[in-house]
């Protein structure tokens, strides 16, 4: 089946993190990149790059136009997929964007990071380690290095794509201020919060994310 949607995986993560999410919904790919799926080279992993990387990836996978779906720091890479290449994507999801400049401070960074940790389910956690370890450290790093860089609102500002942002309501590396901020760089920005969850929605609610992706989907 020719994908409508691709999802990226957030940063660290590997392509179980949208495994169950494209099981309930139809149509879905997971395209995997260096430090968002795949172990990351030399080669520059800024969320540009990483974008331009995305859509060559594209070719050939689908028909046309996609809807991407992003995750985390993966959301970046996927708003600038889209300012970048518009007429291979029709639109984007994306699930606890980052990097809200506000915990810029690296110890405001470290205590967001621990208040949703809390809010996360458990039994996630070894998982989620192997796929950090899959996927290597060392791009981890770095990817999040140039992450906190890059200003996701100027991204957005500068496409006139449909965005649907969702944020789980215990996600405070995505807190509802930023996602406010976002939600104000233009017209076509919709917020959805899930009923429940954190920052790891894919994981941890991927039924109730499969049915709100839907609404980008038929949109």
């Amino acid at each position: 089946m020719t994908p409508v949607a691709v999802a990226v995986p957030g940063l660290g993560l590997t392509e179980r993190g949208w495994r169950d999410v494209a099981r309930h919904l139809a149509g879905t790919a997971v395209v995997a990149l260096p430090a968002y799926g795949l172990p990351a080279g030399p080669g520059p992993i800024a969320p540009a790059s990483s974008a331009d990387d995305l859509v060559r990836r594209l070719d050939g996978l689908a028909d046309g136009p996609v809807v991407l779906l992003g995750h985390s720091a993966s959301c970046q890479v996927v708003a600038e997929a889209a300012r970048r290449h518009p007429a291979a994507v029709r639109g984007s999801v994306l699930v606890g964007p980052t990097a809200d400049p506000r915990m810029s401070p690296r110890p405001a960074l470290v205590i967001r990071w621990l208040r949703t940790a809390a809010r996360e389910d458990p039994r996630r956690v070894p998982a989620m380690l192997r796929d950090y370890l899959t996927t290597r450290l060392s791009g981890f790093a770095r990817a999040l290095r140039a992450a906190r860089r890059h200003d996701l609102r100027e991204t957005l500002a500068g496409s006139d794509l449909p965005v649907l942002v969702v944020r789980g309501p215990h996600d405070h590396l995505a807190p509802s201020a930023w996602i406010d901020d976002l939600a104000a760089v233009r017209p076509g920005i919709t917020v959805v919060t899930t009923r429940a969850g954190a920052h790891m929605v894919p994981l941890t609610r991927p039924e109730e994310l499969a049915r709100v992706c839907r609404v980008a989907l038929a949109g």
